[in-house]
């Protein structure tokens, strides 16, 4: 069973949310938050296996509410919000959320990303990531972060990297690169290890931040 924790600070959205995600036989709906702060507290009570945030909250915001969760280890974010160019939703990118929905997604939808967030797996559109990082980095591509981060990186692990930042799967990547699989999900693991992120989401922010992805490349 996924373990999913509903975090929301109007009861009609966690009410339709909840009746969503309890016709499912593998999802059980632990516990409900109507604030950020109740959130964290409920994550570390309950562990469950996903929290489902909404980002605009009372008392603490799902920003703040996404990365202390986050660093605690306790779940995985999967953050909500009504725009989908809302700053809020490039914060929580940032600080660990692996996911990012708009609330009128689809319900099939939401399920299906919920179910690949908690295998572990991250959950973004690239075309979404990238609308947020033009609007929030200028589509010049300023960045906002050392580039020299990257340095770590072999060459072969940047490549990798720029095809990730560009939306393309693990088998797409094999296929572009001539490499295995299996080959590719190694040098993904590296990446991530190297530059101390959590998954791909924060793979593909970090490399539209240092410029080795720039909006108008995908």
């Amino acid at each position: 069973m996924i373990r999913v924790l509903l975090v929301d600070d109007q009861e009609l959205m966690r009410m339709g949310f909840r009746m969503v995600l309890g016709a499912q036989e593998d999802i059980d709906v632990v516990g409900e938050a109507g604030d950020g702060l109740d959130a964290v507290h409920l994550a570390a009570s309950l562990r469950p296996d996903v929290v489902l945030m909404d980002v605009r909250m009372p008392v603490l915001d799902g920003v703040e509410a996404t990365k202390r969760i986050a660093e605690a280890g306790t779940a995985k974010v999967l953050v909500m919000t009504t725009f989908d160019m809302d700053e809020y939703a490039l914060s929580a990118l940032r600080n660990g959320a692996s996911g990012f929905l708009l609330k009128d997604t689809p319900p099939g939808d939401l399920v299906s990303a919920l179910r690949a967030v908690a295998s572990g797996d991250a959950v973004v559109s690239p075309s979404v990531t990238k609308r947020l990082l033009s609007r929030f980095l200028g589509e010049s591509g300023g960045e906002l972060r050392d580039a020299s981060v990257l340095e770590a990186l072999t060459e072969r692990e940047r490549e990798v990297l720029v095809l990730i930042a560009k939306g393309l799967s693990n088998t797409e990547i094999a296929r572009k690169l001539f490499l295995s699989e299996a080959t590719v999900k190694t040098h993904v693991g590296r990446i991530l290890a190297k530059l101390e992120l959590r998954d791909r989401v924060q793979a593909v922010v970090l490399a539209y931040e240092t410029g080795l992805v720039r909006p108008g490349d995908v």
